[in-house]
């Protein structure tokens, strides 16, 4: 068992230490310092989509598609009863 998630947080920390030498790749392009083909641009992006999740807006709506409408409550504000 403890092997497994071992084996399990190794692959984790890999992947990321993998996705942070792409990026600095990328860094290094936009800055001049190396030269990508389009084509290891692409292979980039895609490794990357695997290993980091893509940010996205969301909508979000009330009931029937109505605006939203978020109450604060402090506690703070409340009168003791």
């Amino acid at each position: 068992m403890a092997a497994t998630i071992r084996k399990t947080r190794q692959d984790e920390v890999r992947a990321k230490i993998q996705a942070s030498n792409l990026i600095t790749r990328l860094e290094k392009h936009i800055g001049g310092e190396i030269v990508l083909e389009n084509s290891q641009i692409k292979a980039i992006e895609i490794l990357l989509d695997r290993t980091i999740p893509k940010l996205s807006s969301v909508e979000m709506s009330g009931p029937g598609g109505d605006p939203l409408v978020v109450e604060i409550t402090r506690f703070a504000d409340k009168t003791p009863e």
